[in-house]
């Protein structure tokens, strides 16, 4: 099997790309492959790649590639979650495609248009730069006709209180791309920019106590990955600040889908984010965002009058960056049964 590694900027771990026609679609079939490939990744020191991109060229006349993310979990080798999508890992397997000549050669201008398989999402990439194995986009993601602002909250509220452990803390739950949970920094005792991004352990343990809350409040796992979290704060005129938390670790950035979801929440009236950015006086449907790992800008088209019944209609996050790697050679799947543990063969690279 060959697998293609490609991170995405502001990532926080490559994402590996792989054929989705030669695996399993169950779950429970799947699930003993990867964790092979998780063992194989560890054998040659690439244990750092907890992001699994399943690719294939759709058939579907409306798109070009189908697409299943799965996220590793650190807690083992054969621990995956299977829900939720990652848009950095979209990226990873445009380039990667590209490698493959699955798409027409990536030109600017052009438009590679990506189904979701893990949530139905609708997303299409635009190239604003291609070089030979990288390349800078334009990410949409789309929504369905009508969907209404108030839909995207997970629990109908703009602000929901949650009870955890070191308190009462306000947070919007929020879905778009990924479920989000957002607070406001300065709750943290974070009122400076330096602060935020500054933040340490202390600050790490105290965000995943509110993202537990918001599970148990959702009645989701709470070992799990979602709902997301992040801080946000809005220390400079026309921008806001955000740190989040990834798998497992501090987020080097913000996720796509986190900038994706952040949009559409500071589209909400009501939410943490709204008020932040309206506060920072930005203009409705635009956000300027600065990270631990650099800046991104997103857009938001809205219609209506501004309330929670206006329809989202697509977010739009511009500079992003993905760069291929060298292809890897890591199993042979020549007359495989992935029902048969003896036919799996790891090959060296």
């Amino acid at each position: 099997m060959i697998g293609y590694i490609a991170r995405a900027v502001g990532a926080p771990t490559p994402t590996l790309v792989l054929d989705q026609r030669q695996l399993p679609k169950d779950h429970g079939e799947l699930r003993p492959v990867l964790t092979r490939v998780r063992e194989w990744l560890e054998e040659h020191g690439r244990e750092d790649i907890l992001k699994f991109a399943l690719v294939e060229p759709s058939e579907h006349p409306l798109y070009d590639l189908d697409y299943r993310f799965v996220q590793g979990l650190p807690t083992g080798v054969d621990r995956f979650d299977f829900n939720g999508n990652c848009g950095h890992s979209i990226l990873a397997s445009v380039v990667a495609a590209d490698g493959q000549a699955w798409l027409p050669r990536l030109a600017p201008g052009g438009r590679v248009r990506v189904r979701v398989l893990n949530n139905g999402d609708q997303v299409v990439v635009e190239v604003d730069e291609a070089r030979r194995r990288s390349g800078s986009f334009t990410v949409h993601f789309l929504q369905d006709a009508g969907a209404r602002l108030d839909d995207l909250l997970l629990t109908g509220n703009p602000v929901d209180q949650l009870l955890t452990p070191s308190g009462v803390q306000a947070a919007s739950l929020v879905s778009m791309g990924n479920p989000y949970v957002f607070v406001d920094a300065t709750e943290l005792g974070l009122d400076t920019e330096e602060k935020l991004f500054g933040a340490g352990d202390e600050t790490f343990a105290q965000m995943l106590e509110i993202r537990v809350a918001a599970a148990e409040l959702l009645q989701w796992p709470t070992d799990g990955v979602f709902p997301k979290i992040a801080a946000v704060g809005g220390y400079t005129p026309g921008r806001l600040a955000v740190r989040a938390i990834s798998v497992p670790k501090w987020h080097p950035s913000i996720a796509l889908t986190g900038t994706t979801c952040l949009a559409g929440a500071a589209s909400i009236p009501g939410t943490v984010p709204e008020r932040l950015a309206r506060e920072a006086g930005l203009q409705r449907g635009v956000i300027e965002i600065d990270t631990p790992g650099g800046s991104t800008a997103a857009a938001a088209s809205v219609a209506g009058r501004g309330d929670g019944a206006d329809t989202l209609h697509w977010v739009s996050v511009s500079r992003k960056l993905a760069q291929l790697d060298e292809p890897h050679c890591i199993g042979s799947l020549k007359n495989y049964d992935y029902k048969e543990e003896t036919a799996w063969q790891p090959l060296t690279v």
